[in-house]
């Protein structure tokens, strides 16, 4: 187990962590915010969003389709600071922050949305799909913290973007302003 664990260090592969997991927040932001323009998706989400203490105002002031734009616009917005932030500290934290709330909003739907548990395999813990599909903003969220995290350090302490170990090891210097 050791000489795996020496194997990954040695490699560089592992330092990629924050680079990778913005990319990965690029695309989902981009492909969520795609989806939120169409109106079969909104539907599919009244369940979520109607029962959302955060978001549950948008249907009614906003209807369907302006509740799509503004998810869209968005979620769009947000997956922009973040691919910004690949080159640029402030964006990329005013990207983090904003996915931050995405998240927040969502997954405090979560207690929230009907038929969330299988009745037919016990009910709680035994997820339905709606349940199942909140589920994942848990992690998204956990993502976009430490996203900002990083990125006010890197703002905070300019110049610092990166552990002065992974320097040494020739990790990639992205952004620094």
């Amino acid at each position: 187990m050791n000489a795996i664990a020496q194997l990954l260090g040695r490699t560089g592969l592992l330092k990629v962590d924050y680079h990778l997991l913005r990319a990965a927040m690029v695309i989902i932001f981009a492909w969520f915010g795609y989806d939120k323009w169409f109106e079969s998706e909104i539907r599919g989400l009244l369940p979520i969003i109607t029962h959302g203490p955060l978001i549950s105002w948008t249907i009614p002031v906003l209807g369907i389709r302006g509740t799509g734009i503004l998810l869209g616009t968005s979620e769009w917005t947000f997956g922009t600071l973040l691919l910004l932030g690949f080159w640029n500290n402030k964006a990329g934290m005013l990207g983090a922050l904003g996915s931050t709330f995405t998240f927040i909003a969502t997954f405090t739907a979560f207690p929230f949305v009907p038929d969330a548990w299988d009745a037919g395999a016990g009910g709680f813990p035994a997820m339905t799909n709606n349940s199942a599909f909140l589920l994942k903003d848990l992690v998204l969220l956990a993502v976009s913290v430490y996203l900002l995290k990083e990125d006010v350090k890197r703002i905070v302490t300019p110049g610092r973007a990166l552990q002065s170990s992974e320097l040494k090891a020739g990790a990639p210097r992205l952004a620094d302003n």
